[in-house]
């Protein structure tokens, strides 16, 4: 079961990632790919992690993935890491993404939130405990 979680008016977490979107990140149609906000979500979510696991990390999971607004050509884009629990070798963030609509003179919008399980692994990729 899902958990409720109430809208919020600011970002939850600390800022791990940002970026402007650019024409090179749209389709034919001029709409920003969501792979590519996927993607920076992964990368947030990947920078965070590794400075919890004090090393490398892998993504293991992705769940409650929304796209809830659109985001344009000129957002600063805005990657939001939040821990919410970890375990053994695992953490779990979830990952919120605002935009700065600079159109709109700077307005705040969020629009993606997805929750990514990461987990710390050796050199050979084997999963190994979370230090200190």
């Amino acid at each position: 079961m899902q958990e409720k979680r109430e809208p919020s008016a600011e970002p939850r977490g600390e800022l791990a990632l940002r970026t402007l979107a650019m024409p090179a990140n749209t389709n034919p149609s001029g709409d920003i790919f969501g792979g590519w906000i996927m993607s920076l979500m992964d990368l947030a979510a990947g920078l965070a992690a590794t400075a919890v696991a004090d090393g490398r990390v892998v993504t293991a999971s992705v769940s409650h993935l929304a796209f809830l607004a659109p985001v344009k050509v000129g957002d600063a884009v805005c990657c939001y890491a939040n821990l919410v629990r970890t375990g053994r070798s695992s953490m779990v963030f979830d990952i919120e993404v605002w935009v700065l609509r600079q159109r709109l003179m700077g307005v705040r919008v969020k629009v993606t939130e997805a929750q990514f399980t990461m987990v710390a692994v050796d050199e050979t990729g084997r999963s190994r405990p979370l230090t200190g």
